[in-house]
């Protein structure tokens, strides 16, 4: 990991329609960089539009698009041009005879010349609190493979799947030091206390930076957070549409590994 490296966290109120979507990102993204001089910015899951419970899978479906698609060009120019690695979640249509109108909530990693370095389908997806994502939504087929970046090794999942310890772990015996959780967690009982908890329980197991962007709105919760790699949180966006920045440093996750070697000292042949 780098000695140090400054990230932002987008968190934003997300439009139904995607062309709004693109003027906020923007608009945040030149925030990021002029305010803070942010490297790399997170932005929520799925925040290219928000489907109202009225709209029909072929609808959600009609919208959605491939890697080529309108949304994520106009997004890969805004990275190059604010030279910034950029984390976003997009529906992406799902090209098989089979996917029944179905898409893929997908991730995407830009880096600063705004070419695709990673791509990510979400694996786990909410079917809890009384909804299925599942009915709108196709699941992928592996885990996000952590990549070299200039600020240290990236590992991602998105939103739901903060409640599988064995995704953050996969990602960390896959090397990632920095994770990264685009999300739009759903406001209710407890789902402030359940976001934090496992935020810092992900970081402290697996001794990494966990970053989570959030969704904010009547429904999502907003609460972006940072944590470091001993469960302290270290940014908070708390309510409203905002911009934070997240400051990183190697010392700090050196420090916290050679002190706290849990991950090591697992017995493998014992689970």
């Amino acid at each position: 990991m780098r000695e140090r490296a400054t990230f932002a966290l987008a968190q934003m109120t997300v439009a139904e329609q995607p062309e709004l979507n693109l003027k906020k990102m923007e608009e945040q993204m030149r925030e990021a960089r002029e305010r803070f001089r942010a490297e790399l910015i997170l932005f929520p899951e799925t925040c290219m539009a928000e489907f109202s419970r009225g709209m029909t899978r072929e609808d959600r479906y009609a919208l959605a698009e491939t890697r080529d698609g309108n949304f994520v060009r106009a997004v890969r120019e805004l990275a190059a041009r604010y030279e910034i690695w950029t984390v976003f979640g997009f529906y992406e249509r799902a090209e098989t005879p089979d996917s029944e109108n179905r898409s893929y909530n997908s991730v995407l990693v830009l880096d600063d010349a705004g070419e695709i370095r990673a791509h990510y389908r979400k694996t786990h997806l909410y079917d809890a609190f009384g909804y299925r994502e599942s009915d709108d939504y196709l699941r992928g087929d592996c885990l996000f493979a952590p990549i070299e970046s200039p600020f240290g090794k990236l590992g991602l999942f998105v939103c739901y799947e903060l409640r599988f310890p064995e995704v953050a772990r996969a990602e960390r015996a896959a090397g990632a030091e920095i994770l990264l959780m685009p999300s739009a967690w759903v406001k209710g009982d407890l789902k402030s206390e359940h976001f934090g908890t496992l935020l810092k329980a992900r970081a402290i197991e697996n001794t990494c930076y966990l970053l989570a962007a959030n969704q904010y709105s009547k429904i999502r919760m907003g609460e972006s957070a940072a944590v470091d790699p001993m469960g302290v949180v270290i940014a908070n966006a708390g309510e409203g549409e905002r911009v934070i920045p997240v400051y990183l440093e190697a010392a700090r996750l050196r420090e916290v590994r050679k002190k706290l070697p849990s991950f090591e000292d697992r017995r493998g042949e014992l689970y």
